[in-house]
């Protein structure tokens, strides 16, 4: 399945706004990391890919079918959200946490069915935290509330995953599970959109890139071809360097690296 962005252009004003023909498509089993300075837009965008705001030209469309009109029980059986914090109100389980993904095919008031349960024990048990399923969810890690996250968004059962910087405020070493399982989440064919303010992590997933830059197109394709020297100059105003080496397996791996020398 493929959800493609045809000449979009977003924000709150039409005679102003913040972004203007966006052009790029993400494929189920595919990652698209969404890069841009502070500002510039991508929480705008994101807003409109869920539905949340109308585009105020262009199209959004899944398989070739405008969504912009879908209804919100619709559009939460293909694109679900991600977000960056959660503070839950109340001490929940994590079995709870993650079985309010099924809010949407319950409503907030209907019964929980036994599918219901079975669809978000799965979503536990395949981001590996079925040790934590009874366990508060405030007495955890972030890393693992960031993957109690994710598990919820699964048991909405989309084909999309959108995530607002999913590794944000974590340690580096949850930051590597947590990219490994999004990884493995696209290996199991779902798309994901996430947002990253660490190029480098377009490279860990290997993924595609949409790069936004003031004054100029967005860009998409594969990272090796987007984040390049010249791109995060005119994207960042930061000079950067392109490392390649060969790991010990032969496979070659990229880094982003600034330049501090004057």
């Amino acid at each position: 399945m493929r959800l493609e962005l045809r000449n979009v252009s977003c924000g709150y004003d039409k005679s102003r706004p913040l972004l203007r023909g966006v052009q790029f498509a993400v494929k189920t089993g595919q990652i698209c990391c969404l890069l841009g300075p502070n500002g510039i837009g991508k929480t705008t965008l994101f807003k409109t890919i869920l539905g949340l705001l109308k585009p105020l030209d262009g199209k959004l469309t899944i398989d070739g079918e405008d969504i912009t009109s879908w209804p919100a029980s619709k559009m939460a059986k293909y694109v679900a959200y991600v977000s960056q914090f959660h503070n839950p109100p109340f001490p929940y389980r994590v079995r709870d946490v993650v079985l309010l993904g099924r809010v949407s095919n319950t409503g907030y008031f209907g019964k929980v069915s036994e599918m219901d349960y079975r669809v978000a024990e799965k979503a536990i048990d395949d981001l590996g935290l079925t040790h934590l399923r009874d366990t508060v969810y405030t007495d955890i890690s972030g890393g693992e509330r960031q993957l109690v996250m994710i598990a919820r968004a699964l048991a909405q059962e989309p084909r999309w995953l959108v995530m607002d910087e999913p590794t944000a405020n974590l340690d580096y070493g949850n930051m590597v599970r947590v990219i490994k399982k999004i990884r493995e989440l696209r290996e199991n064919g779902y798309g994901i959109i996430l947002t990253t303010h660490s190029p480098d992590q377009a490279f860990m997933y290997e993924s595609n890139v949409a790069l936004l830059r003031r004054g100029a197109p967005l860009v998409h394709g594969p990272a090796a071809d987007i984040i390049t020297e010249l791109n995060m100059r005119l994207a960042y105003g930061a000079e950067v360097r392109i490392i390649e080496y060969f790991d010990p397996g032969g496979r070659l791996v990229r880094m982003c690296a600034p330049k501090f020398q004057t």
